[in-house]
């Protein structure tokens, strides 16, 4: 049996270590700790929690609460040391940071059919490796992976708008049109004159979260944060983003004094992007002053925006919904530098990337998780996403949506949650996928 190469020893390593292993397949996992750290890590275990010890949300009504109940049916390492740390959190999945490194170093280790090396891997793998040396990127790697074929950008620099739940907004103060009546495909959010200078004000004066590698000095002009933008002068988003030429407010009959415009982030419209409004905003305040805009007054934020230095693929045309590279089959990349945002979107990727991999060389078919569950919406996702592709957390936005309208959105959720993981249960039995209950496929 040929080895397998597993490349980072974060989150998503360690489940793509785990599920190949548990499949009978032989792995190589290369981790440069403790030899060598990124600025953000500093225990030398496995599966670092490097900013908060919580994974979110528990609940089945969350997507990432449904995303972690997938995740333990699907026999996940990185759930299981989880939920053997938990400390009390209410309805979120905190953990003993360092017993869950702990805890999870332990198992990778004493796997027999894992060898966990210390090194510095500075080439990507040609064939039967996973990649997942996360957002901070050694500077060799990430020369070879910029290199790799049917790779449109490798990006530095994370500059996301926030994006808001679609059934959140104010459709009676929200229109849809397109400037200069060219098509509908936008929603605008329309300001008078009194909004925008309120909410001039409110963005001058809101608290700013530290961005790693991002002093306060430099301005990336394709990515500017809209707080730059207000600093620059009153009138300046009003002119850019805000600008209101072209558009007609159905309410009036005028056009605006300024206008927000939102995009769709996927075909259903279930999730609007904030046009131009890249931040670094703390998340506190993003809410407060954002929900200053018409329309978005009780929007649901499916993702903040951020701004922080990151190392993330375009993943979409060059990875496939297993994460797989399109242009050279056997080669799979999995954690944040795919454009999975969060603990355990990473370990999903990890334990797709994983599964995918311990498939192909065993002879197997490729399994689609649907766009039915969390975890198969997340890859599908990454493979496929239009426009501006930017990091994401899992959210009900990404899921196909249910077949019958349900107008309370918890009994929406739940009726979602609970196809998704009757998906998940036909997919175990299923004769051709008995081994993701860690039995090999004959």
């Amino acid at each position: 049996m040929n080895k397998a190469t597993v490349i980072g020893a974060g989150l998503a390593g360690c489940e793509a270590a785990w599920q190949l292993a548990r499949r009978g397949i032989p792995v190589t996992l290369i981790e440069m700790k403790p030899k060598a750290y990124t600025p953000a890590h500093h225990s030398p275990g496995f599966a670092e929690l490097v900013c908060s010890n919580s994974l979110r949300s528990d609940q089945l009504t969350n997507a990432v609460g449904l995303l972690k109940e997938e995740m333990r049916q699907l026999g996940s390492l990185i759930m299981r040391c989880a939920d053997e740390t938990r400390v009390p959190a209410g309805g979120a999945l905190a953990v003993d940071r360092q017993a869950f490194s702990d805890s999870v170093t332990r198992a990778v280790r004493e796997h027999p059919l894992i060898e966990a090396i210390v090194g510095e891997a500075c080439e990507v793998p040609e064939q039967d490796a996973v990649v997942a040396t996360g957002p901070l990127t050694s500077e060799a790697l990430s020369a070879s992976i910029a290199a790799l074929p049917g790779l449109e950008t490798l990006n530095f620099y994370d500059a996301a708008a926030p994006i808001v739940s679609g059934e959140s907004l104010d459709r009676t103060k929200v229109f849809r049109q397109g400037r200069y009546g060219r098509g509908d495909d936008y929603l605008n959010c329309p300001m008078n004159r009194e909004e925008y200078e309120a909410f001039y004000r409110a963005l001058l004066e809101a608290e700013k979260a530290e961005v790693h590698g991002f002093d306060g000095t430099q301005v990336f002009e394709g990515c500017m944060p809209i707080e730059v933008m207000a600093a620059r002068g009153e009138m300046v988003m009003a002119f850019g983003p805000m600008k209101p030429v072209g558009l007609v407010d159905p309410r009036t009959g005028r056009e605006p004094y300024a206008a927000v415009q939102l995009r769709a982030e996927n075909r259903e419209g279930t999730m609007f992007n904030l046009v131009g409004f890249q931040t670094r905003l703390k998340w506190g305040e993003q809410k407060r002053v954002f929900s200053m805009i018409p329309g978005l007054e009780h929007a649901e934020f499916l993702r903040y925006g951020v701004m922080h230095r990151n190392t993330f693929l375009h993943s979409p045309g060059f990875l496939d919904e297993t994460y797989q590279m399109i242009a050279r089959p056997g080669v799979y990349f999995a954690g944040q530098m795919t454009g999975v945002e969060g603990y355990v979107e990473s370990a999903s990727s990890g334990m797709v990337a994983g599964i995918s991999l311990a498939r192909r060389m065993l002879g197997l078919p490729k399994v689609d998780f649907t766009r039915r569950t969390a975890i198969g919406a997340l890859a599908h996702h990454v493979a496929h996403a239009a426009g501006d592709f930017q990091p994401m957390n899992a959210n009900f936005g990404l899921i196909e949506p249910f077949d019958r309208r349900i107008r309370n959105k918890q009994e929406r959720y739940g009726a979602i949650a609970a196809r998704a993981l009757d998906t998940i249960e036909a997919l175990r039995s299923n004769p051709l996928s008995c081994d993701f209950d860690g039995e090999t496929a004959r």
